[in-house]
């Protein structure tokens, strides 16, 4: 097991050497979750975020390009409404989105204008990301912002998308904005202090196990710590580090200054542009391949044929994305060639029966390798 918890000088001293590559970062992401955004009132916290948006401020003065990820448009808008409590219909959860958004964006706007800068706002969806175009029409205005007296801040479009409401999160949205810019680091802050494993917190994370997943929980739903650990590896496998870290107490310029706070989830791959977007899509439906098809995939660097493939699970259409499922969980994700119909016709099959089997055979592959990422 790849962990090194905090106990004894050697531990902080490797860690201390590891975290040294966050100092040298360009580009970074920083989410911020409800939990961090709001007092013991349910309130905004303004000392907090006026804390925060300074220091992103200044990391960009200094040539830190920073994309600022927030949460907490339903959190302020449902009091707002006259809501005794959290609704719970998605009506009333969009509807105080549409509230909570205006208020956080005026709120970010007053705070960054006494620093001479305003707010450049994306809402965005998992549509948005699902397609190419709109994926890269996104990154373009990113670029384009960079440099200039402004903090772009991102967040789901909560008042159009049903299922992100219901089971998406802003740390995978961070992962994916970490993969649009190219970010070196992508810090999670949340109301802990780090990952914790048997009652302590790691220190730094170079390989998430199957033991840590099962102590985060199960889902990665409603941007608990589940959905926190399965963001950090996206962005590490990508080529970034990430850090989950206490956004009540901790600072995003002494985490980028290399200092042990939080956990810390050093950079283990390197991904293309495509590969990063592929990883942060959310799958129409998954494949499940037996160990050999694993192995294929995973060292051999193969495409998915028909014969591969032993099960099919859920209804999508060509060219939506599909989670690859091996014997011991995820292995890859990809883009589709064939509807889940065709699918379940010729899984197993040998790619010269497919033609008699569909009445025509427009690929050998279910899904192609150069649209597919390995997990």
């Amino acid at each position: 097991m790849l962990l090194l918890p905090l106990r004894g000088r050697g531990a902080c001293a490797r860690s201390l050497c590891m975290r040294e590559l966050l100092t040298r970062a360009k580009r970074v992401v920083v989410k911020i979750g409800t939990s961090s955004l709001l007092d013991e009132r349910g309130l905004l916290d303004l000392p907090v975020l006026s804390r925060h948006l300074r220091d992103l401020v200044a990391l960009d003065r200094a040539g830190v390009r920073p994309v600022f990820v927030t949460s907490g448009a339903i959190g302020v808008g449902w009091a707002r409404l006259g809501y005794s409590r959290r609704p719970t219909t998605i009506p009333d959860l969009q509807a105080s989105a549409a509230v909570g958004q205006s208020i956080l964006m005026n709120t970010y706007n007053s705070l960054l204008a006494q620093e001479g800068y305003a707010v450049a706002q994306l809402l965005l969806t998992h549509e948005d990301a699902r397609d190419r175009r709109r994926y890269l029409n996104t990154r373009n205005t990113l670029a384009a912002l960079a440099g200039k007296p402004v903090l772009p801040v991102v967040n789901e479009n909560d008042t159009v998308s049903v299922d992100e409401i219901r089971f998406g999160d802003n740390d995978v949205l961070a992962a994916l904005m970490a993969g649009l810019v190219d970010a070196d680091a992508t810090i999670l802050l949340s109301d802990v202090d780090g990952f914790y494993l048997d009652g302590k917190r790691l220190d730094v994370v170079r390989e998430i196990t199957r033991e840590m997943e099962a102590a985060a929980g199960e889902g990665a739903g409603s941007g608990g710590m589940a959905s926190k650990l399965r963001a950090a590896g996206m962005i590490s496998r990508a080529g970034g580090h990430a850090v989950i870290a206490n956004g009540k107490r901790d600072s995003v310029p002494a985490i980028l200054r290399g200092e042990p706070i939080g956990t810390f989830f050093p950079a283990r791959g390197e991904l293309s542009s495509r590969a990063r977007w592929l990883q942060g899509l959310s799958e129409a439906g998954r494949l499940r391949v037996d160990g050999g098809g694993a192995k294929a995939l995973r060292q051999a660097g193969k495409s998915l044929l028909p014969a591969g493939i032993v099960a099919c699970e859920g209804e999508f259409d060509a060219g939506d994305v599909v989670l690859v499922l091996g014997p011991d969980g995820p292995v890859a994700k990809g883009l589709a060639n064939y509807p889940a119909a065709d699918v379940r016709r010729i899984l197993g099959r040998k790619t010269s029966e497919i033609a008699s089997i569909l009445g025509s055979k427009e690929f050998d592959e279910v899904v192609h390798r150069d649209n597919l990422v390995i997990l």
